[in-house]
């Protein structure tokens, strides 16, 4: 009884002390900073053609357009780029490229997932664009044949590699989002019958290579973000006007009109999004589940 006495007795003194001190001041707790991890290649860097042509790394890209969307609803998030120009699987994996504590920039991945742990929010993946580059622009059977029997499978099991890494290291619980790919070679529609000839093989080819790096993805408990689909790559019926261009099928318009393939040089040709492309890419993210 004497201890309850005491309790009351103290807690009747800090009462009286706070009602003649007036209010107490509130202190707002900092909300704990969560991550978007965004990987991959020049795309998750936001690259674009300069005034004079020189493809360089910006704030533009669907990485950052997508991050911007998310910040509305989750304050606290914040942006980490760790994507590299020029990036295949292979240099993901095994470096090469560009500089990384821990020599690629799958190891610094690893890296930060670990040291982050259970403070991911989100981690988006573009990788594999690259590594048909190899195959040039289909011309040769043998070139034909190479890549689809060697650099699309050597690309899908690297991409196992690499998902079994970044799952592992960021747990069960993170979501992780790949994405299929527009198709730049389109634009070769404009360049006459061998050109059309090309865009349209191309596309054959890259819906078999999608699907693969889509397999690849699904095992890992990835989802995909359709920026094939959403770029419109398969549908050549129709015929769009395109200033500048001339009438072209729809696929072929949207590359101009979302890429820099059908741009005057010195900015184009060049492969990446614009900034209106980008976007197109960040809601083919939001489409895929990634908030």
């Amino acid at each position: 009884m004497g201890l309850v006495r005491i309790a009351l007795a103290a807690a009747v003194a800090v009462a009286a002390v706070t009602a003649c001190s007036g209010p107490a001041t509130s202190h707002a707790v900092a909300t704990p900073a969560t991550y978007y991890l965004a990987l991959g290649d020049s795309l998750s860097q936001g690259v674009q053609p300069d005034a004079a042509g020189a493809s360089v790394e910006t704030g533009q890209g669907y990485a950052d357009q997508l991050y911007a969307i998310l910040r509305r609803s989750q304050p606290a998030l914040r942006l980490v780029k760790l994507g590299c120009p020029g990036e295949t699987t292979a240099t993901m994996i095994h470096g090469g490229i560009c500089k990384y504590r821990g020599g690629s920039q799958l190891a610094a991945a690893v890296a930060f997932l670990s040291a982050h742990r259970g403070h991911v929010r989100l981690v988006t993946i573009d990788i594999g664009a690259n590594d048909p580059e190899d195959c040039g622009s289909w011309a040769s059977l043998r070139t034909l044949l190479h890549c689809v029997g060697t650099n699309f499978p050597d690309a899908v099991s690297n991409l196992d590699t690499i998902l079994a890494r970044v799952r592992a290291a960021a747990g069960p619980d993170v979501r992780i989002v790949g994405m299929s790919y527009y198709l730049p070679s389109l634009a070769q529609w404009r360049l006459g019958l061998a050109g059309r000839a090309e865009a349209w093989l191309s596309e054959k080819l890259a819906v078999g290579y999608n699907k693969l790096l889509d397999n690849a993805y699904a095992k890992s408990d990835v989802r995909v973000a359709n920026v094939f689909g959403a770029f419109q790559t398969s549908d050549f019926s129709g015929q769009v006007a395109v200033p500048g261009v001339g009438t072209v099928p729809r696929n072929v318009a949207l590359i101009c009109k979302w890429t820099w393939e059908c741009a005057s040089p010195p900015r184009g040709p060049n492969q990446h999004a614009n900034p209106a492309g980008y976007g197109v890419i960040a809601r083919a993210f939001l489409s895929a589940g990634v908030s």
